[in-house]
């Protein structure tokens, strides 16, 4: 570990003070493993940071003391860009999908709708769902309402509300999102495929050996 180096590279300002960049008498010196050491000198805890081949990062600089930890800084660096692009990555794989529905909507047209929903759900995507509301119905929003409520508890076991019902002009609208992430949504779908294709080989292989059983017999 290139301690030195290190300890004389210059830092963000959105990062934390590291090694001798900390310049305070004390700090409350957290361990590797995140034991508690308690509270030493500066000194003492840049001391055990080099013995220990780690570096020592103010991970609270607003303690009294200030809070140190002792950490491989540079793989906790790359360990964080990791899990936010991660993130980032699976955000952006995320949906925002739309189904709109009339005022007056009949049953048949009702499940047909809400199992667009549902799908969408299981996919991991958010569903936006709209109410046209056409002429006089604006003056009814009670009744879209009571609509998007009975869709919010029928899809109750795969989504939730993110935005409660609003009205905007002539259309409600309530944001519904699914109760698991789009990476487990899109794994089990996978999974699903993979299944299937190793039923349907299966399949082919027992039909094969029942074409050649009676000539072997």
């Amino acid at each position: 570990m290139a301690w030195g180096t290190r300890r004389t590279k210059e830092l963000s300002i959105s990062e934390p003070r590291i090694n001798d960049r900390i310049r305070v008498p004390e700090v409350r010196l957290v361990g590797p493993g995140g034991e508690q050491v308690g509270v030493v000198r500066v000194e003492d805890a840049l001391r055990l940071a080099q013995e220990a081949d780690l570096d020592l990062v103010e991970v609270a600089p607003e303690a009294r003391p200030p809070v140190a930890k002792l950490m491989d800084y540079g793989k906790f660096k790359y360990e964080s860009a990791v899990k936010e692009r991660d993130a980032r990555r699976k955000q952006a794989n995320t949906q925002l999908k739309e189904i709109r529905f009339r005022l007056k909507i009949d049953d048949h047209d009702y499940e047909t709708k809400k199992g667009h929903v549902e799908r969408f759900l299981k996919g991991g995507d958010k569903v936006k769902v709209m109410i046209m509301f056409r002429g006089r119905e604006q003056s009814r929003p009670e009744m879209g309402m009571r609509l998007l409520q009975r869709l919010a508890e029928d899809i109750a076991e795969l989504g939730t509300v993110e935005s409660s019902p609003r009205q905007d002009g002539r259309n409600m609208t309530m944001v519904v999102a699914p109760t698991r992430k789009k990476s487990e949504a899109t794994s089990e779908q996978r999974k699903r495929r993979e299944d299937e294709r190793a039923a349907r080989r299966a399949e082919k292989h027992a039909a094969k050996a029942e074409g050649k059983a009676p000539s072997e017999a």
